[in-house]
């Protein structure tokens, strides 16, 4: 069995530095490539879309590529976009400006297409195009792990009669193992009889073993990319499928141009980038969730552990394989139903001082200041979370409401002897049931853009944020004013502090918000003192 072996590094590696690769990386990969054995370089894509700047193997342009020293023994490759070929125009007038010359005029042999399963039917309206210009197509099937037995065999049936060279299918989201990539292949098999391909992502850290797997069952067409450079999780890693590729064809390769080329390109890229999977990108192929909702959180650091694990299993239930930013935004507020409460911070602390004891430094670093104020001026003093910097017999309430935050502290909170403020009919069952020993004052809570709201048992945040809670609690209790020990900030260009920073100015232009005052150091934009003069 003849195995071709499909390098995309440049292809699905651009989606990090918008396909801006140096000259020198791109010629040091082409050797590197005919070094290892591969039979196909995928340089990039063939666009026609020109938004914003991105390099050369956005377009992968003739010219381009004439520019190159492209090894003999290498087939260069694009990737067309299905999505490009439903764009409006003709077909054939949306192709030719594509490809303008035949294969026999271009450095470009192998053209494939990147096609959802609604793309579908278009991708293969071009099939014959390409073919009666000489060149070799596939058409790259997305999430095709999400199809029944009898979609995917419809879908071999209606290839079958058009001349393609190869079907892949893509493990989108990177949820698929060895058993049921051996499905997908038994079930294409029932259609078509020409060639198969797989592009494996490493959600899982499977992507090796579903190619070789695949192999097993008679694909002929897999792809990798160098150090498995790709979108979220990754792929295939080239520098792991060749040496296994080689020992199957019984060939000596050379690695040492590889090992080279990934020191000094991609190593240093992957330590910018960060690509591969983690376990984020484990339950998302578990859940079969879209990677990109993972790559979009790693990336933004307003997300933290919880936030993420969270929208994970919010998604898990709700539906993540589409990806949207928008829903990205609504899954990261959680609760999804009614502020209810029955707890009255009123009775408590209306016309009283309220001391905030956040989890930063300052409260560590000015711990004898803050026992001192609190031994004489009597303030409420309400820790976040599990905050324990100061003595235990100095706070009288805790207060928490993310609940990824709350299932990983719960056992904790019940060796805390503080009441918990909690918003107890919207957490989870799991949660409920561990805190049942604790006693929780029930206040509601609303999360809505851009604003507050304080009423008697329930607040309407705008983040949900366990400091946007306490102060809205605050708030709807009439507290005197607010202190803030322990609020130092993130660090400089955080986006985090931005974002914490509107929480407060949102609160403070609120009509009867108490007042703010930090006591401790902090890089807010809040009115400031010092613990000491207090």
């Amino acid at each position: 069995m003849n195995i071709m072996h499909l390098d995309c590094t440049l292809r699905d590696g651009g989606y990090y530095n918008n396909w801006d690769f140096s000259f020198e990386l791109i010629n040091d990969y082409l050797n590197a490539m005919n070094a290892v054995g591969i039979d196909v370089v995928e340089l990039g894509l063939r666009s026609l879309k020109n938004s914003g700047f991105k390099g050369a193997c956005a377009f992968t342009t003739d010219a381009f590529l004439k520019s190159l020293t492209i090894p003999k023994r290498l087939t260069v490759g694009v990737m067309v976009n299905a999505s490009e070929l439903v764009d409006g125009e003709h077909l054939e007038i949306i192709l030719q400006k594509l490809f303008p010359v035949a294969a026999n005029q271009s450095p470009v042999k192998i053209v494939r297409i990147a096609a959802h399963i609604h793309e579908f039917s278009q991708a293969l309206s071009a099939i014959d195009w390409f073919k009666q210009r000489g060149y070799k197509v596939g058409i790259n099937l997305m999430q095709i792990a999400d199809r029944t037995k009898d979609e995917i065999i419809n879908i071999a049936i209606k290839t079958a009669v058009y001349p393609l060279d190869v079907l892949y299918f893509a493990d989108s989201m990177g949820s698929m193992n060895p058993k049921e990539t051996a499905k997908v292949v038994s079930y294409l098999r029932e259609g078509i009889h020409g060639e198969l391909g797989i592009h494996a992502h490493d959600n899982m850290g499977m992507a090796l073993q579903n190619t070789l797997n695949a192999i097993e069952q008679g694909v002929t067409w897999v792809d990798s990319t160098i150090a498995g450079m790709g979108r979220g999780p990754g792929n295939v890693r080239t520098e792991e499928l060749a040496i296994e590729i080689a020992a199957q064809r019984g060939e000596k390769i050379n690695l040492i141009p590889l090992m080279t080329l990934l020191c000094k390109h991609f190593r240093p890229m992957l330590q910018q980038y960060g690509w591969g999977t983690n376990p984020y990108y484990y339950l998302a192929g578990k859940y079969g969730i879209h990677p990109s909702f993972i790559q979009e959180m790693i990336k933004d650091t307003r997300y933290n552990d919880e936030d993420i694990i969270a929208v994970i299993d919010y998604l898990h239930f709700e539906g993540g394989k589409k990806f949207n930013l928008n829903t990205l935004d609504g899954a990261r507020n959680f609760y999804q139903g009614d502020a209810v409460g029955n707890w009255r911070p009123a009775e408590m602390m209306s016309g009283r001082e309220v001391l905030l004891l956040g989890t930063g430094p300052g409260v560590a670093n000015h711990r004898q200041a803050i026992e001192q104020y609190i031994c004489v001026h009597k303030p409420l003093v309400v820790a976040l979370n599990t905050q324990s910097e100061i003595a235990q017999e100095l706070i009288n309430l805790r207060i928490a409401c993310h609940p990824v935050r709350l299932l990983a502290d719960c056992e904790e909170h019940t060796r805390l002897p503080q009441p918990l403020i909690t918003p107890v009919l919207l957490l989870p069952k799991d949660v409920k049931q561990v805190l049942t020993s604790k006693t929780l004052l029930n206040f509601g809570m609303n999360v809505k853009s851009d604003c507050f709201e304080f009423n008697k048992t329930n607040c309407t945040i705008p983040r949900l944020l366990v400091l946007a809670y306490a102060i809205g609690a605050f708030g709807s209790g009439k507290a005197s004013r607010i202190l803030l020990a322990g609020f130092d900030g993130y660090s400089d260009g955080d986006p985090r502090t931005t974002e914490v920073d509107v929480i407060f100015q949102t609160f403070i232009k609120t009509d009867k918000a108490p007042i703010l005052l930090a006591v401790t150091p902090t890089k807010y934009n809040l009115p400031s003192v010092s613990i000491y003069a207090m």
